[in-house]
């Protein structure tokens, strides 16, 4: 789905970090901190030793909206905290973050890879809290949850990751992607009960559209933007900005993990070829987030700034036509992107004639039917504990405990991918990206690995200096590019012998 595929645009590059939810029962408490470095820490694939992650070219606090503000505040350095930080084989960050255990994918180039290695980080994370309960006392039990909320006024996120052309203005991507990330919860929000505010909310689409509370801004965690300006592309600066998306919900549905990374992939390249048409803004962006959330119906007109009304449907349907148009001009048949518009098309109209058909395609839908029916068979209030305990095991990663994994067992929700192809991404890194070589480089050569990054290695020869690789094409280091030649090299050493030749 790199849409090099229709020619003139900037392949497109995607991956994303989730922060998973983190509880530890038992005899001890355990704070979160501790908890998630132990997650972490006990992750290991037979014969690993650690690769850690390398911050210097590390720049959180570039605005893309103007030169880079200066942090206060000396970098924080992993290792003094004690925090675990690793690069695993499949090219993946698994790391602490704001104490919680956090999986960032490697990078894909189409959305259906998002989806594979996005599920084999609920198996890692599966794994790891296995492993970490083995070292803690008798009758201690650590969970974990693929969620966005704590229930208790409490936030952590999931966030998309879009390599775009640095040519695109940063303004007219705001002004153009608002919109779209407005009316997404339709397919993207993952549901929760209730709300922050003081409403008669009793179920809502989007686990984090409350939490939301500017349109523009550079946090992630305070005065949360719609539009995050974080100006940090990991590549070479001159030709992408990485479009850092901090709005959407963490999701398990493969269907609405598809339709939200490659519907937004396939709406940057309509953005980057000026394509998309003329369409009003929203009167009031944040406002209307909140309201499409908390709009069971998918029904609810929003004002735009030129005082007509649309629908998030409505507004969802201009950009998918524009996909739809963009696409067959192009030329491109890939089938990833022939899957993305079959899918984003059929939840849309499914939406208008009845979202509660959603289920099994999106998670807002499906927890909705498990939350209804469980209330009814008990007579309970939407308040009460036992539905907080229920939506709060929808997400639990557990294969024979967490509620959607046992709807996927019994194929009661729609899958796109397979166990085997998962399983694969567990271990081994996409072969069409960059990610190729670090996951590769990180099975075969760990001992002589330092440290990795997402744009570069760094290898320790026994030499007077640290030897580092960049790496500063998402779309360079695939292992058609250089498969062989690591097949036939026997040491770190002779790669890089071989690679500056």
């Amino acid at each position: 789905m790199s849409s090099a595929l229709g020619g003139g645009l900037t392949p497109k590059f995607v991956g994303v970090e989730t922060e998973f939810g983190i509880t530890v029962d038992g005899p001890s408490e355990v704070n979160p901190v501790l908890a998630s470095s132990l997650v972490v820490g006990a992750y290991r694939l037979p014969g690993d030793g650690d690769v850690g992650f390398d911050h210097s070219d590390e720049h959180p606090m570039r605005d893309a909206r103007r030169a880079e503000v200066p942090d206060p505040h000396e970098p924080v350095v992993d290792d003094e905290l004690g925090l675990a930080n690793t690069v695993l084989t499949n090219g993946a960050r698994f790391y602490v973050d704001h104490a919680h255990p956090e999986y960032a994918t490697p990078e894909c180039a189409n959305a259906r890879d998002l989806v594979i290695w996005d599920k084999a980080g609920e198996r890692i994370l599966e794994d790891a809290a296995r492993r970490a309960t083995a070292t803690l006392p008798p009758g201690s039990r650590v969970l974990i949850h693929k969620n966005n909320t704590d229930g208790k006024g409490a936030a952590y996120g999931m966030h998309e990751n879009y390599l775009v052309s640095r040519a695109v203005p940063f303004g007219r991507l705001t002004r153009e992607l608002l919109p779209f990330f407005v009316s997404r919860p339709v397919y993207a929000g993952a549901g929760r009960l209730g709300t922050e505010f003081d409403r008669d909310v009793p179920f809502q689409l989007s686990q984090r559209a409350d939490f939301f509370e500017v349109e523009v801004g550079l946090e992630t965690t305070l005065k949360r933007p719609l539009m995050n300006t974080r100006d940090e592309p990991h590549a070479d600066p001159d030709r992408y900005r990485r479009l850092h998306v901090i709005n959407g919900d963490a999701t398990l549905c493969e269907v609405a993990t598809l339709v939200k990374v490659g519907a937004m992939l396939l709406v940057l390249d309509v953005i980057e070829e000026g394509s998309l048409p003329a369409m009003p803004g929203l009167a009031h962006p944040v406002e209307a987030f909140q309201q499409v959330s908390h709009d069971l119906t998918c029904s609810r007109p929003l004002r735009m700034d030129d005082g007509s009304r649309m629908t998030a449907l409505e507004i969802q349907w201009v950009y998918l036509d524009a996909c739809k148009r963009s696409v067959k001009e192009r030329g491109v048949e890939d089938a990833v992107t022939r899957e993305v518009l079959t899918r984003w098309e059929t939840v849309l109209s499914t939406a208008a004639d009845d979202p509660r058909r959603l289920s099994g395609l999106v998670d807002w839908a499906t927890k909705l039917e498990l939350l209804e029916g469980y209330r009814g068979r008990h007579g309970l209030d939407w308040d009460h504990d036992r539905l907080k305990m229920v939506d709060l095991q929808y997400h639990d990663v557990r294969q024979d405990k967490g509620l959607y994994q046992r709807l996927a067992a019994r194929d009661r929700v729609e899958r796109l991918v397979t166990d085997a192809e998962v399983a694969h991404a567990i271990e081994r890194p996409p072969r069409d990206t960059r990610a190729w070589f670090r996951g590769e480089c990180i099975r075969r050569f760990r001992e002589q690995i330092v440290a990795a990054g997402w744009d570069s290695l760094i290898f320790d020869l026994g030499r007077d200096a640290l030897q580092r690789v960049p790496m500063m094409e998402p779309g360079r280091g695939t292992e058609a590019q250089l498969g062989a030649l690591l097949d036939e090299v026997s040491s770190a050493k002779e790669l890089l012998d071989r690679l500056t030749r």
